[in-house]
């Protein structure tokens, strides 16, 4: 038996009908992340510009349509319909709270290509890395109950398991794997083409996916610099079920799910494919302008603790209020959450820094909204919120960019839901 193999995670065993992706059989080292011809393989197409632009599902007064909240209203409202219509999204969902607590959600485009049918205001959508800030919640409530330190490294819980070419447990700080600055390499650009091709219903075990990043050699040395990598959270879910000897997905049940009320947000099961309740359809294109193939189907087991979570818009507000409130944290850990790094402009742009899974981004008007990202086959969401309550999260239903502004766009959204007078 190998070193690695002697932590095992008390979770369940996958479901017969599921493939198996196991250690023994870990993927090759195949084309980068950028790389998604394989999308192709499996689905149906539909064309791109079969996307028709439908009205929005929320609407504003007259009486408060020149208030400042009214014209905030307005903007994120054009900016989803701009999103559908302009970037060529199937649909745009979004959840908005102001600073009164009265939250509103929308919904534009269409929500199944095939039948023409409308986007659900607040459908289910897979959160993709908000997943991130999940996990580094309760890593940072075992912070708070003395169970795990920051600054320790990763190999006096997980021993003698993250060892590679100039990669070395005993060097890697629990801190370094929640702000990026642990040089792993990322596996998600390793195996990401398989997983959108044939592999695209393949159960997939965390240890499989620890094991494909450490046959590649470590992108720098601890702390020394910022490369955002999946495999970091994937050794903080593995971290959270060695302290804790319960699985991850019960862990972050308990200890954020139910103990705030996110009636809509769950981590899928071993083998679970479908996604529960009221969803749009979720697609997926290889390239800008290509058509669009149904993804809303696929073994997310891939992502697991850096991306596996279902939510709605208006779930995902109400987690992250509750997180940066100190709903879910000691102040200690709140501070801890907040205290960032510097991040390449070419991964979050100008200004944007990264917490504890968490980032910290410039407002056009001033101040900093507080978040994370995700994006998964299908759906892409952003995420903020802001020390004085308002928070805003939009769900789009495809997440390569019909159009090469699409990215771009959605931030410029997110932005004009906090600052636009």
């Amino acid at each position: 038996m190998s070193d690695r193999s002697a932590v095992r995670s008390p979770r369940q065993q996958p479901a017969t009908s599921a493939r198996v992706l196991s250690p023994a059989g870990r993927r090759r080292g195949i084309a980068a992340v950028a790389v998604l011809a394989a999308a192709l393989a499996a689905g149906g197409v539909l064309p791109a510009s079969a996307t028709p632009a439908a009205a929005p599902a929320a609407s504003v007064t007259a009486a408060t349509a020149n208030t400042s909240a009214g014209k905030r209203d307005v903007a994120l409202r054009q900016g989803l319909t701009d999103l559908v219509r302009k970037d060529k999204y199937p649909a745009a969902l979004a959840s908005a709270v102001g600073r009164d607590g009265r939250a509103r959600n929308y919904a534009v485009g269409t929500g199944d290509l095939r039948t023409g049918a409308p986007a659900p205001v607040d459908g289910r959508v897979r959160a993709g890395s908000n997943t991130k800030t999940f996990v580094a919640a309760v890593v940072l409530q075992l912070v708070g109950e003395g169970k795990v330190d920051l600054d320790a490294p990763i190999e006096d819980y997980l021993p003698k398991l993250v060892r590679g070419e100039g990669i070395d447990g005993r060097k890697i700080s629990v801190r370094q794997l929640l702000n990026h600055t642990s040089g792993l390499p990322n596996y998600t650009e390793y195996m990401l083409d398989d997983l959108l091709g044939n592999d695209r219903h393949t159960y997939v075990q965390p240890r499989t996916l620890l094991d494909v990043a450490l046959e590649h050699k470590a992108l720098f040395a601890p702390g020394k610099k910022w490369s955002y990598s999946n495999t970091n959270y994937v050794l903080a879910g593995l971290l959270i079920e060695k302290v804790t000897r319960r699985p991850l997905d019960e862990q972050i049940a308990h200890r954020v799910i139910d103990r705030i009320g996110l009636r809509h947000t769950y981590f899928p099961g071993v083998g679970e494919q479908r996604i529960r309740g009221e969803h749009p359809r979720a697609y997926h294109s290889p390239k800008q302008g290509a058509p669009l193939v149904d993804f809303t189907e696929l073994d997310p087991s891939w992502g697991w603790a850096a991306g596996q979570i279902v939510s709605t818009p208006s779930d995902l507000n109400r987690f992250f209020k509750a997180l940066l409130d100190g709903k879910l944290l000691k102040p200690a850990q709140v501070g801890q959450l907040r205290t960032t790094v510097a991040v390449p402009e070419e991964w979050g742009g100008k200004g944007v820094r990264y917490g504890l899974g968490v980032t910290s981004t410039p407002l056009s008007c001033g101040g900093t909204m507080w978040g994370h990202g995700g994006d998964i086959p299908g759906h892409a969401t952003r995420t903020g919120v802001t020390d004085d309550g308002r928070a805003t999260a939009i769900a789009l239903t495809a997440n390569m960019a019909p159009t090469p502004q699409g990215p771009e766009h959605a931030l410029t959204v997110l932005d004009a839901s906090f600052c636009k007078k």
